[in-house]
């Protein structure tokens, strides 16, 4: 099982463009509809939870799927699956192999546009399931307009707080049966766990390798366009050009966006070492899992609550109004740049949803695309 579940999660790593809402979509099109491993209400509130704590967002769902599927060892093969590709890029762009993005380019522009179809794909199917009442459909929608015009982490943690007190005063959802099982009290020492690393962080261990990474996993809500100006402040050893040069290759590459700590970790010491890469990775990762691995079944169990039926159902309709604004901005900006690729997209769009064909003949279509056009 656990080589399965690696293995489902490396080939998704190894295709998986477009940043992290993007990676939700290749998730939801491949376990919840393709392989039928978890069930859309539970899919939606792994995202809700993955949005309210900090970390990498689209990492940390793929990891509570893993948990699901078979336990912590289960979360773990998921995380390496679906990061080891990127570490090997970004290990191989740290090390000069800088021709491996340029000859790629003209794959990633169609790439991109299948990233388009595919979070499209995810935001309707998502409103159609999650937004079927008027007040549901009405609070994804000012999410939408609100994340739109105002796109920061402090407008999305506003929206959220915004649908979590309708969920408290409105009746948005059928009310559930009580919950089957208690809360497990050893559920909460991953969470202590990120605490007392974070303290050792601030104080023992602050001048090392380790410390700005985990500070940066620990605290960055948004996923990597956010965490980057964070590791900028706190790393004052690494230039501004490896700084540009990182976030580059990390928007460039399949798979999450915050292994872009694997190409600042390798200069920690001046030139490229894969152990500091290896350390900084596993730094920046490791508190986001565990707050997921301390939480998920609490969220799962809470859900079930009668009181708390309705605020589920507000945030995961308010979860449709982010990845909605999202798609809007960045991503069809960062992948449409000419008349042409509209119809490329509509025809992804409308193949994707009428013939459901496997995701890796639509990536090679997209690819092959590409690089037609780039000649």
């Amino acid at each position: 099982m656990l080589v399965h579940i690696f293995y489902q999660f490396f080939l998704l790593g190894c295709t998986s463009f477009g940043g992290p809402i993007a990676h939700i979509g290749y998730f939801r099109r491949h376990f919840v509809e393709h392989l039928g491993w978890i069930k859309p209400e539970r899919f939606a509130n792994m995202i809700t939870l993955s949005q309210v704590l900090p970390g990498p967002g689209s990492s940390q769902v793929g990891f509570a799927i893993g948990l699901e599927k078979a336990g912590w060892l289960g979360g773990l093969a998921a995380f390496v699956g679906f990061t080891l590709p990127s570490f090997l890029i970004m290990l191989m762009l740290a090390f000069g192999a800088s021709t491996l993005q340029s000859s790629l380019d003209g794959a990633i522009s169609g790439l991109k546009l299948f990233a388009v179809v595919i979070v499209a794909d995810a935001v309707f199917s998502m409103a159609r399931s999650f937004c079927k009442t008027t007040p549901l459909k009405v609070i994804a929608t000012l999410v939408a307009v609100f994340l739109y015009y105002l796109p920061t982490l402090n407008t999305q943690l506003l929206v959220l707080g915004f649908a979590f007190l309708i969920g408290c005063v409105a009746p948005l959802s059928p009310i559930p049966e009580a919950p089957s099982k208690s809360l497990n009290r050893f559920a909460w020492l991953p969470f202590s766990v990120v605490i007392i690393g974070f303290v050792l962080c601030l104080s023992v261990f602050n001048d090392s390798l380790f410390a700005p990474f985990y500070q940066a996993g620990s605290l960055v809500f948004g996923g990597g366009h956010v965490v980057l100006p964070l590791l900028q402040a706190n790393l004052p050893n690494i230039s501004d050009e490896t700084f540009l040069t990182a976030y580059a290759a990390a928007q460039a590459v399949p798979g999450p966006m915050f292994t872009i700590a694997s190409y600042l970790g390798a200069f920690w010491d001046g030139s490229p070492d894969i152990l500091n890469a290896l350390i900084a990775t596993l730094a920046i990762f490791l508190p986001g899992l565990l707050l997921i691995g301390a939480f998920l079944n609490h969220w799962q169990t809470v859900q079930n609550f009668p009181r708390f039926a309705h605020i589920i159902a507000a945030l995961n309709a308010a979860v449709v109004g982010i990845l909605f604004a999202a798609w809007l901005n960045p991503i069809i900006p960062s992948a449409v740049h000419e008349v042409w690729q509209w119809p490329v997209i509509v025809l992804g769009y409308f193949t994707l949803s009428k013939f459901k064909p496997p995701i890796w003949v639509l990536l090679i279509a997209f690819a092959g695309i590409g690089l037609i056009a780039a000649q």
